[in-house]
């Protein structure tokens, strides 16, 4: 009955909200200043009005960015203590004084836990037993004090248990520091490396670390060093050098302990070198040298190397070789391609052996057993979900750790017996409060695309509700770099859905939850499909009645925000209101500068507009390029002044130029996080802050006050 009584309230607001009128700011939106300038390639000029926001030092561009702040909170004023209610409310779902699963790695019990109250997390380990004495060896709390942004990059423990690595960054721009903690007597060491991505390998001498070098200007990782403590960072040797600027590199230790291994990577080629963990100073040994088109990646176990590859294989295969052989010319095969799956990943044991597959968007988890070879899968019980293999360090166990969550199912971790089939539920996130997944359906429906491509949407909302066209409904996507968009839980989500909201996630081309084909079409010269699926997805939300325009809000960041720009250029009619979080608006200028950071290496999922049938097929969508005189759906746009991925003078342009040639008077709104980067604020709460935010903006717009 209850469900029954919110969803007709909720309804009736909804409908309500469709004939009022925005609530007008009594502030008057600022007007950016005008200077032109002009970029002149391919015998074409574009000009760039607001080009001088990228000056970040400049006091006019702060002050800009702080007028538009000032104009977004007074035109979200009269939201101002419901944003306060929904941080509370977000907030009492999490449980506070909450830890993870522990796991066992090198004699010690490893699991980080939060105190209530407490922003940063606790990093715990126990000695051989769960019930030996608690060691907190890392306390994420103090190193944040005096810290407005906070972020612990990598964390690496020395074989003989007793020095932890691990990176620090404070102005979120991922370019970590590194220290040495003796986890003894709870010194840090004088060493102190700076200008890394955070984390690396240890050598099996206990003294000898491998890290990652950062470009500080392209935040590109292009280098790979040798450091000895106790010495200076200038005396560090270079054992690798990525010199091609299209590829960054990194470096592990194999789960075996045996190898430290470097990676190279790029949109679409991949090259692994390797070497000894007991001889830090010898040679890496190439495992496959780079082939454009070629992408593989590396498992190691006993004398074999297990090398996944899409070569000759769209959809990858699994290969096997000696270490001593590595070699393509060696390898065989050992899990052959399937035009319908996707092979994701793999974990080895001694006895068994775990694929992580793709296939109807879904992934699976295989379980192989190499004596017997006989294989099943594991049987989740729901239609539309995530899985994923957890943290599994022993080769020599039958069990199994793996994660799950559903739109309904909080996320869990489980132990899983290849043997037996067992199965044995070891946390499930707790939700505090009333929640009761019953109270809430889920659906998995197939949306025709403009070309009649099937396009998988999962959506989720509470159970009561009726399709009458009368519901708030909140569509999201993503739909780049290959990324899949499972669906999955949500505590913060409960505070839309409890609401009335229909919430739909939208598994567009661009991703890969349909196979590596649906990432190809997506991106390059096939960008659009991921901006026509996201509009065809939005159609069909109002054709089978879930909601109207006047109830349809669309939502995505980043590469996501990119479709946000580009959806509200296509078809500005569709969306009651849209929430683009730094979003990656100005495409053509960015691709165009190698000095920006990633830029170089993104040309295979864009394209290089260097040449000019990618810079004409670019310049037909980006939205920055593409904004016209016209209306525009109510817009909420989000960035971070220290973003190292988006710069924030991509929406902060965007919106200067929305300003000027939008003829509606819906809401315009931009806020900048003056602390922060691309995720947003650090820590577990002040995070939903921003996320209150951007709830209330549409919660405003849909006539939900409370």
């Amino acid at each position: 009955m209850r469900t029954k009584i919110i969803t007709s309230v909720m309804a009736i607001a909804f409908l309500a909200s469709c004939n009022t009128k925005n609530t007008k700011s009594d502030m008057k939106a600022p007007i950016a200043e005008i200077n032109p300038h002009e970029m002149t390639i391919h015998g074409h000029t574009r000009t760039d009005n607001y080009f001088w926001l990228r000056e970040r030092e400049d006091k006019k561009v702060i002050k800009y960015l702080e007028d538009e702040n000032a104009y977004t909170d007074n035109a979200l004023a009269d939201t101002k203590q419901f944003q306060e209610d929904l941080y509370k409310e977000m907030r009492a779902r999490i449980k506070e004084d909450d830890e993870t699963v522990p796991y066992k790695d090198n004699g010690y019990y490893y699991y980080t836990r939060y105190e209530e109250g407490k922003e940063y997390k606790l990093h715990c380990r126990k000695k051989e037993s769960l019930d030996a004495a608690e060691e907190i060896f890392m306390d994420e709390n103090l190193l944040a004090e005096g810290h407005d942004y906070f972020s612990l990059g990598g964390l690496e423990i020395s074989d003989d248990n007793k020095i932890a690595a691990f990176g620090i960054d404070t102005v979120s721009r991922r370019i970590y520091t590194l220290y040495f903690k003796n986890l003894e007597t709870g010194e840090i060491y004088s060493d102190q490396i700076t200008g890394t991505s955070g984390g690396g390998a240890w050598a099996k001498d206990n003294k000898t670390f491998f890290y990652i070098s950062q470009d500080e200007e392209t935040l590109r990782s292009d280098r790979i060093l040798r450091h000895q403590l106790a010495t200076e960072q200038a005396a560090d040797v270079e054992v690798f050098n990525e010199k091609d600027e299209t590829f960054n590199c990194y470096a592990w230790r194999t789960k075996s302990k045996d190898l430290i291994m470097i990676g190279s990577f790029q949109t679409v080629s991949s090259e692994f070198r390797m070497l000894d963990a007991g001889n830090p100073t010898g040679e890496f040994k190439i495992i496959q040298p780079r082939e454009r088109d070629h992408e593989y990646s590396v498992s190691h176990f006993e004398n074999k190397l297990y090398i996944s590859t899409n070569w000759n294989a769209k959809n990858f295969r699994l290969m096997e070789t000696t270490i001593d052989k590595p070699g393509k010319e060696n390898w065989k095969e050992v899990i052959a391609h399937r035009e319908e799956t996707l092979l994701e990943g793999i974990e080895i044991f001694k006895n068994f052996m775990v694929v992580n597959e793709r296939t109807d968007g879904l992934s699976q988890l295989r379980i192989i057993n190499h004596s017997t070879e006989e294989e099943h899968y594991l049987d989740f019980g729901e239609a539309a979900y995530t899985s994923y293999i957890g943290t599994n360090m022993d080769f020599d166990t039958e069990v199994l750790r793996y994660g799950y969550s559903s739109l309904t199912t909080p996320w869990s971790m489980l132990d899983y017996n290849m043997n037996t089939k067992a199965k044995n539920l070891l946390k499930e996130q707790e939700v505090i409060g009333d929640f009761d997944r019953a109270n809430y359906t889920t659906e998995r429906v197939m949306v025709t695309a403009d070309d009649g491509t099937q396009v998988p949407m999962s959506i989720v909302y509470r159970k009561g509700l009726k399709k009458d066209g009368s519901n708030p409904t909140l569509l999201y996507a993503y739909g780049s770099y290959g990324s899949s968009m499972d669906p999955y839980f949500s505590s913060v989500r409960l505070s839309l859905l409890d609401r009335g909201f229909v919430y739909a996630l939208a598994h567009i081309r661009g991703g890969q939850e349909m196979g590596r084909g649906w990432y190809d079409d997506g991106k390059l010269l096939n960008k659009k499909n991921t901006f026509t699926d996201f509009i065809n997805c939005g159609e069909y939300l109002i054709a089978e009645k879930y909601t109207t325009t006047e109830g349809l809000f669309a939502m995505g960041g980043s590469a996501g925000g990119l479709l946000m720009g580009a959806v509200v250029n296509m078809r500005p009619d569709l969306w009651k209101g849209v929430v683009a979080a730094v979003p990656f608006v100005d495409v053509i200028t960015t691709m165009l500068d190698e000095t920006i950071p990633l830029t170089t290496g993104e040309y295979d999922e864009w394209g290089n507009p260097n040449v000019k049938e990618y810079y004409d097929y670019i310049l037909s969508y980006s939205p920055y390029d593409n904004v016209e005189v016209h209306e525009y759906p109510n817009m909420l746009i989000t960035t971070g002044l220290h973003d190292s991925q988006v710069q924030y003078w991509e929406p902060a342009k965007w919106v200067a130029k929305l300003r000027v040639n939008k003829t509606d008077d819906n809401l315009l709104l931009l806020h900048t996080n003056m602390e922060a980067g691309h995720g947003g604020a650090s820590g577990r709460f002040e995070s939903l802050k921003e996320t209150a935010m951007e709830y209330a903006f549409m919660f405003k717009l849909a006539g939900i006050t409370k």
